[in-house]
């Protein structure tokens, strides 16, 4: 009896020690990485984590520049498991730097209005471009610029508030618009005459939409912003409004497309890839699709997920779009922000 007890005591102490090492190989958390705009509602969230018995660690990690710098910088040792919003400046540094791997489930077969690398699920997709505050241009009874050449005349000196490319996505998206709309000697020729005619340059988007566009104050009625925007003053008004204050600019080269995809983390935890798939159809699923339209301002990527209203009625998309080819993006985004910096602050 005292030698079953004490095989008994001892089997116990085992299995005690081994619940660690079995609770360190099935993890109950998913590591999702995002950009600082991700925005989902809480209750879809909640949903996805008890249909997945997961918990979400969801860590938000600035721009995307910085989260793709994040996982590049971790590489040896991934801190995530799956990862949203990469988009397709970005894509192929990610690609070139081995951080993102390939998935097949069914997702990635599903129909989309728009595509990125192999592997790589488009979430949704939206348009930089120029607004206006219409309220400004009616009272100053100036007509409207029919393409960025009209910029460079004196009759709309100093109208124009861009983000510096090297700390804004929207700024280099604009930047590259530019480019890939004129030629890149060309579009470096608009910006130093963009810079004589009075641009003004802000840190980033907060700092150009709420502080110097003039709908929110400031003195520039022309503001680098999304085709979504419209969409977004409608949305959040205080006021009940049918229309909105402002309106898109499309522009032959100040229009960029933006799409950002989801996917799986190479080198994360073995045991948490069924539930960082489970999060890739979860964002590809009707539900996310619609939400997402009205909470990061985006399109959807999903074919059959239809506009939600307020972006039927005042986030218009544009007819085309310039953006150079993705690996021309990749090589050459460091030169043209660096000549950019010479052209238009030094």
């Amino acid at each position: 009896m005292q030698r079953r007890s004490l095989l008994l005591t001892l089997s116990g102490l085992a299995m005690a020690a081994a619940l660690p090492l079995f609770a360190h190989a099935a993890p109950t958390t998913l590591r999702v990485m995002t950009h600082s705009s991700f925005d989902l509602p809480k209750e879809l969230l909640a949903q996805f984590e008890k249909d997945a018995g997961v918990k979400l660690q969801v860590v938000k990690a600035g721009d995307a520049g910085e989260m793709v710098n994040k996982l590049i910088l971790t590489k040896a040792k991934p801190v995530a498991d799956v990862v949203y919003g990469i988009d397709n400046t970005l894509l192929p540094r990610a690609q070139q730097a081995g951080i993102v791997e390939p998935y097949t489930g069914p997702a990635s077969q599903r129909a989309s209005v728009v595509t990125l690398g192999e592997g790589v699920v488009p979430v949704d997709y939206g348009y930089v471009t120029l607004n206006i505050d219409k309220a400004w241009f009616a009272k100053a009874g100036l007509a409207l610029p029919t393409s960025l050449a009209d910029l460079t005349q004196p009759a709309y000196a100093k109208l124009l508030v861009v983000q510096n490319p090297a700390t804004s996505s929207p700024g280099q998206a604009f930047l590259m618009a530019t480019i890939a709309g004129l030629g890149e000697e060309a579009a470096f020729d608009w910006w130093a005459k963009m810079r004589a005619n009075g641009v003004k340059v802000a840190k980033g988007w907060t700092e150009a939409y709420y502080t110097d566009f003039s709908r929110n104050g400031g003195t520039r009625p022309i503001v680098v912003s999304y085709a979504s925007s419209p969409a977004a003053e409608v949305f959040y008004s205080k006021e009940k409004i049918s229309e909105s204050p402002t309106a898109n600019l499309f522009l032959k080269g100040g229009v960029f497309r933006q799409v950002e995809g989801v996917a799986l983390v190479k080198g994360g935890h073995p045991a948490a890839r069924e539930a960082a798939g489970r999060f890739i159809e979860f964002m590809r699923s009707a539900p996310v699709q619609e939400a997402l339209q009205t909470t990061m301002w985006m399109y959807p990527a999903d074919a059959a997920v239809p506009a939600v209203e307020v972006m039927q009625r005042h986030a218009a998309q544009p007819t085309s779009f310039d953006n150079p080819e993705p690996a021309r993006m990749h090589s050459q985004a460091k030169a043209w922000t660096q000549r950019w910096t010479r052209t238009v602050l030094k």
